[in-house]
């Protein structure tokens, strides 16, 4: 790749973030693991060599997530007509809401659930204690589900909720902190959907937006058993210094639980799993892989920074951007790709307007500038679902002359980073990454590429 057109260059950073989008194809994925046997029902377990078969009177059909409608869409394909139950129910956020036959197609809010949120996860629970014994409830979940299926514990409303939510966003927890504590104030979380379900069979598809694939903090782990407990949640709320600001309601629900006057969630032991099976069905590390291999076909030699890529944004890309000029002081002569697959945070000290990608992105073409990575370079970060934040960007793509072009509109690039208002800076720079909603949600992705004597 000698001579490289750099507006090319441009696009191929794009290119790569949609491969990893298609390998996270839930429509897709659900078709592989998901066949007719005999007078039954096959699904392929995670090996991809094992199957669990079995004959059920009657399937019902629950999918919930981001990914749903694509997901519900090819189960309903596969499943013989005349066992389903009844109507597929299907929960997704607004931006995937499509219509599907014979399915109730339900949006709900995200990432702050909201009130038609709650009255899905009504029928969805509903819809678990209609299932009896011999029969099989299928359950496809996808990333964005914690916030879609609000279902408050009795004596705590769903603004209570929503508070909390909001305060742990903000204070920059991780997914498992977020969903450990919202384990505890749900009646369908962390297991709760599985025990509704029983004594009827469940399996659930799933599509990990988690970073090694916690089963259990995908969707805060409906179906499957959860190892937190009240107490943790408490910790992590008061390290945070959080517990003061919850509403007085989830600081009374979460005390009586860590003083072992309420049930915990279900643990590993709980008899109601012996009836309940997963396959995961796609994940960050499946899309990464699929990035890899588009880079080296597009002839960029690649690198994997991280499969785990956490932490704060703006710092990542600092430590990012010094390793690219490590990578170039020592003699990088050919174009490379430097890849990452992961899922960061935003510690909130503004009032602006962006998403973690998006800051990471300006923070990138910031610190890049700062160290003098002087070879022209790309970096994309996105989410894979296409959105990011509470934004109708996906994230962003930064290059060289980002800052010139922030700059030229009259915006500072690090007030704007202060600020946290990554969206109007990159607006006005024209480099957010605009995708639309894809319909899939495996967490995000990090694409750089260097391009050494342009």
């Amino acid at each position: 790749m000698a001579h490289p057109d750099l507006l090319a260059a441009r696009s191929n950073a794009q290119n790569l973030f949609q491969a990893g989008i298609a390998a996270a194809d839930p429509y897709l994925a659900v078709k592989h693991y998901l066949s007719v046997s005999g007078q039954g029902l096959a699904i392929l377990l995670e090996d991809g060599i094992q199957t669990r078969t079995g004959i059920w009177s009657r399937i019902h059909l629950i999918a919930f997530g981001k990914a749903a409608c694509a997901m519900a869409k090819a189960a309903q394909e596969v499943l013989p007509a005349h066992l389903l139950a009844s109507k597929a129910l299907v929960v997704t956020n607004y931006d995937n809401v499509s219509p599907i036959d014979n399915i109730d197609v339900l949006g709900a809010g995200h990432p702050l659930p909201d009130s038609n949120g709650l009255l899905a996860a009504q029928r969805i629970a509903e819809q678990a204690r209609l299932a009896q014994a011999n029969e099989l409830v299928l359950v496809l979940v996808s990333g964005g589900g914690s916030a879609l299926i609000p279902y408050p514990v009795a004596g705590i409303s769903l603004q209570d909720k929503i508070d909390t939510t909001g305060l742990l966003l903000a204070s920059g927890a991780t997914i498992n902190e977020i969903n450990c504590v919202r384990k505890h104030l749900s009646q369908l979380k962390g297991g709760g959907l599985a025990w509704l379900i029983a004594p009827a069979d469940c399996h659930a598809l799933i599509l990990s937006d988690v970073l090694g694939d916690d089963l259990s903090a995908i969707a805060s782990g409906p179906t499957v058993p959860d190892s937190t407990t009240y107490a943790d949640a408490v910790a992590l709320l008061t390290d945070k210094k959080l517990w003061q600001r919850l509403p007085i309601t989830v600081q009374k629900h979460l005390q009586q639980g860590a003083e072992g006057r309420l049930d915990e969630t279900p643990k590993p032991a709980a008899p109601l799993f012996s009836n309940t099976g997963h396959t995961l069905i796609g994940s960050n590390g499946i899309s990464l892989k699929a990035v890899h291999q588009a880079a080296l076909t597009l002839g960029y030699e690649c690198r994997i920074y991280s499969q785990q890529l956490t932490g704060i944004a703006s710092e990542q890309a600092r430590q990012l951007a010094k390793t690219a000029k490590d990578m170039l002081t020592d003699g990088l002569t050919r174009p490379t790709a430097v890849l990452a697959g992961g899922e960061t945070t935003v510690m909130l000290t503004g009032n602006g307007k962006g998403g973690r990608n998006q800051e990471m992105a300006l923070a990138f073409a910031i610190a890049a500038k700062k160290i003098g990575l002087s070879s022209p370079w790309f970096f994309l970060s996105g989410g894979t679902d296409g959105r990011d934040g509470p934004t109708d960007a996906a994230g962003g793509l930064v290059d060289n002359g980002t800052l010139q072009r922030i700059a030229a509109s009259g915006i500072d690039p690090q007030a704007a980073l202060d600020n946290n208002d990554s969206y109007t800076a990159l607006k006005h720079s024209q480099d957010l990454l605009m995708t639309g909603a894809t319909g899939t949600n495996v967490a995000d992705l990090q694409i750089l590429l260097l391009h050494p004597h342009s």
